[in-house]
C-alpha cells in the first residue's frame, strides 16, 4: 500500500529552525514573506500531493503513456491533475515575478518538489523539466525569447524539455550530430534525432518548448562546437496564437522499467525552426545552467521516493503480525506481535528514516545556498554560495538517489513477499527510484565530477565553505556538557578528519595516476555526503536538546529527532570512516584483472 502524508513538522524544522544562523542567510530578499505564509504553502501543497497526485501514482504506473497519431497521451486523470496544479499556481512558485512567477525562495520550493515527487514522481517530471528550461532561457536567452516564451512556461501553460542525448552518444556530448543551419531572418533550421527525452511530448500543455543541443555548420569538433537552440513544437504567432507544426515529431516512446506515466520520447527534428540561446559554440555553458538545476531536483526526486517508501514501510510494519518480540510478547491481546517490534525491522525502518531526514536537511542547506547565490546583496556571500553549490550538486544528485534506491528496496524487504507483488504498490518505488541514479548524469559521472573537477578547481576553493562549516561546528560543540552531544561531536570530528585525510590522499595519488581518483570517486562522494548529513544531525540534536530543556510543548518531535540522530551517529556515520580504508587501498586491485579475463 502506498502511504503518504507530507512530513510537515520536519519540513518546518529544516525551514525555520535548523539553519537560522548559518552562512547562507538570504532572508532579507524575502522579507515580504512570513513564516506563516511558508507554512500555509506547505500545508496546501501537502493536501494537493496527497489528495490529487497520490491517487494517480499506482494507476498511472499500470496504464502508462501511449502514442496515438503522433501525440503522446498521458494516463487517465493526469490532464485534470495538471490543470489543478497549474491553476493553483504551483508551476510558478519560485520563478521570477518579472515573468509571472511568485518569487518564493528555493528553500520552500524544494520542499514542495519533494512532496510532489513522493506522491507521484512521474507527474513531477513534467513541471520539473519546465522549471529547469526556464532557468536556462532566463540566464542565457535574448530579451525577445524571454518575452515570447517565459510567461507561458512559468505559468505552466507551456512546458519545456532538454534534448541532449542521441542514439550514439550520451555522456560524451562531443559526439553529437544534430545540426543547425542559420537562416537570413536570424532563425536556424535544426535537424537530428534525440532519445531519452523526458516529457518530450504529452497532452498536458498546448505547446512543448525544446532546448536542443546542436552544431553549426562551421562549428569546431568536440564539446567546443556545441550550441543551444530553442525549438517549439508549434510556432507561436505574434498575437500568441499557434502557427504551423514546427517539424518536431515523436518517433516513439520508451517502454521503461519505471516512471511509466512520464513520457520518455524519441524525438525527431526535421528542418525545425529554432533560435539560438546564448552564444554560438557555447551551448554547453547555457545547458549546464539547466542541467545543474535539474541535478539538484533529481536529488530531491530521490528524497521524495525515499520518504514515501519509509512511510509505506512503517504503516505495514505496524499492521503485519508475525512472531513474538525477542524479549517477550508486546501485544498479548493479539495472536502475534506487529513486526515493528523486531530489531531487524527497526534497523530497516530507522535506516530509511535517517536517510529521509538527513537528505531533507542537506537539501535545505543546499537550497539556502541557491537563494543566497541569486539574492544575497553581499558579493562575497554570493561567491561562497556559488562554490558551495558547485561542490554539493553532484553530492545531492548521487547520494540522495543512491540512498533512495536503498530505501525503496528496504521497503520491499519490510513487506517481504507481499512487497514483491504488484498489488501492494511498493515494488513501484524500486522501479521508479532506479532511473534517478542514471539520468542527468549517472552517479558514477557525478562522483568523477566531484573528485576530478570540483575538488581540485581553483586550489580547492569549492571545498572551503563546506569544510569551514563542519570544522566550526565541531569546535563550537567540543566543550558540550551534554554527554550525548559530546559523543556525537567526537564522532563527526573523527569522520571529518578521515574526510580531510582522504581528500589529501586522493589529490596526491591522482597527480601520479588518474585511475586513483576514478577508483576512489564513488566512495569519496558517499563519504562527503555522510559527513554533510552528520553536520545537519549534530545541529538538529543541539537544537532538540535545547528545546527540550526549555520545556517545549512539542517534546515528542524533538525526542524523535534525538533518537533519529542517535541512530545515524551509531549505525550510519561509521560508514564514512570505513570508506577511508576502501579509498586507501587504491586502484591496483580494481584495475588489475586483464580485460580479456572479464
Amino acid at each position: 500500500m502506498q502511504i503518504y502524508s507530507a512530513p510537515l513538522r520536519d519540513m518546518r524544522f529544516v525551514l525555520h529552525e535548523l539553519f537560522a544562523d548559518d552562512q547562507f542567510d538570504a532572508s532579507a530578499a524575502f522579507a515580504e514573506f512570513t513564516p506563516d505564509l511558508y507554512d500555509a504553502v506547505l500545508e496546501e501543497a501537502g493536501r494537493m500531493a496527497k489528495d490529487v497526485l497520490l491517487p494517480l501514482n499506482a494507476s498511472g504506473d499500470l496504464e502508462g503513456c501511449r502514442l496515438e497519431n503522433g501525440v503522446v497521451r498521458t494516463p487517465a486523470g493526469f490532464p485534470e491533475a495538471y490543470r489543478q496544479f497549474r491553476d493553483g499556481g504551483w508551476a510558478a512558485l519560485a520563478s521570477a515575478p518579472e515573468w509571472g512567477g511568485q518569487g518564493l525562495p528555493e528553500t520552500l520550493n524544494k520542499l514542495v518538489e519533494e512532496m510532489i515527487c513522493s506522491a507521484n514522481l512521474s507527474f513531477g517530471l513534467y513541471p520539473g523539466l519546465t522549471h529547469g528550461a526556464t532557468t536556462a532561457i532566463e540566464g542565457h536567452g535574448s530579451e525577445d525569447l524571454k518575452r515570447a516564451y517565459l510567461p507561458r512556461m512559468v505559468s505552466g501553460e507551456w512546458s519545456g524539455t532538454m534534448c541532449l542525448t542521441e542514439p550514439h552518444c550520451g555522456t560524451d556530448l562531443g559526439l553529437l550530430r544534430t545540426r543547425a543551419v542559420p537562416q537570413d531572418d536570424g532563425s536556424y533550421r535544426v535537424s537530428g534525432s534525440k532519445i531519452f527525452i523526458s516529457a518530450g511530448d504529452h497532452d498536458l500543455t498546448d505547446n512543448v518548448i525544446h532546448l536542443v543541443l546542436a552544431r553549426l555548420p562551421d562549428a569546431p569538433a568536440g564539446v567546443k562546437g556545441i550550441s543551444l537552440f530553442l525549438v517549439p513544437k508549434f510556432l507561436p504567432r505574434d498575437d500568441g496564437s499557434f502557427g504551423p507544426h514546427n517539424g518536431v515529431s515523436v518517433a516513439g516512446i520508451e517502454h521503461k522499467m519505471g516512471l511509466k506515466a512520464s513520457a520518455t520520447c524519441q524525438m525527431q527534428f526535421d528542418d525545425a525552426t529554432g533560435w539560438i540561446v546564448g552564444e554560438p559554440n557555447k551551448g554547453l555553458a547555457a545547458m549546464f545552467t539547466m542541467m545543474n538545476t535539474e541535478r539538484v531536483s533529481v536529488g530531491i526526486q530521490g528524497l521524495g521516493v525515499g520518504e514515501i517508501a519509509y512511510q509505506s514501510a512503517v504503516a505495514y510494519a505496524r499492521e503485519r503480525q508475525q512472531g513474538r518480540a525477542l524479549t517477550g510478547p508486546k501485544r498479548p491481546d493479539l495472536p502475534a506481535d506487529p513486526i515493528i517490534v523486531h530489531p531487524d525491522v527497526r534497523r530497516m525502518l530507522m535506516t530509511m528514516r535517517v536517510y529521509a531526514e538527513g537528505c531533507r536537511a542537506v537539501g535545505q542547506w543546499t537550497s539556502r545556498a541557491l537563494d543566497a547565490e541569486k539574492h544575497a546583496p553581499d558579493p562575497e556571500l554570493r561567491a561562497r554560495a556559488t562554490d558551495f553549490i558547485a561542490l554539493m550538486t553532484p553530492v545531492v544528485k548521487a547520494l540522495f538517489t543512491d540512498l533512495a534506491s536503498e530505501a525503496a528496496n528496504l521497503c520491499v524487504q519490510t513487506y517481504g513477499g507481499h512487497g514483491y507483488i504488484r498489488e501492494h504498490g511498493v515494488e513501484q518505488f524500486v522501479r521508479d527510484a532506479r532511473i534517478t541514479q542514471i539520468y542527468e548524469g549517472t552517479n558514477g559521472v557525478q562522483a568523477l565530477d566531484l573528485v576530478g573537477r570540483k575538488m581540485p578547481a581553483n586550489m580547492g576553493r569549492a571545498m572551503r565553505p563546506f569544510f569551514h562549516a563542519v570544522s566550526n561546528l565541531c569546535e563550537e560543540m567540543a566543550g558540550s556538557t551534554d554527554k550525548t552531544l559530546a559523543a556525537q561531536t567526537a564522532a563527526l570530528h573523527q569522520a571529518f578528519g578521515a574526510l580531510q585525510l582522504t581528500t589529501a590522499t586522493i589529490a596526491r595519488k591522482a597527480m601520479k595516476n588518474a585511475d586513483e581518483a576514478g577508483a576512489a570517486a564513488t566512495d569519496y562522494l558517499k563519504m562527503l555526503g555522510l559527513v554533510a548529513i552528520g553536520y545537519t544531525f549534530l545541529r538538529a540534536a543541539r537544537i532538540a536538546t535545547d528545546r527540550l530543556a526549555e520545556g517545549s510543548a512539542d517534546a515528542a518531535f524533538y525526542e524523535a529527532k534525538l533518537a533519529t540522530a542517535a541512530f545515524f551517529f551509531d549505525r550510519t556515520l561509521p560508514q564514512a570512516t570505513a570508506s577511508f580504508l576502501v579509498i586507501k587501498a587504491g586502484s591496483k586491485s580494481t584495475m588489475a584483472l586483464a580485460e580479456e579475463l572479464f
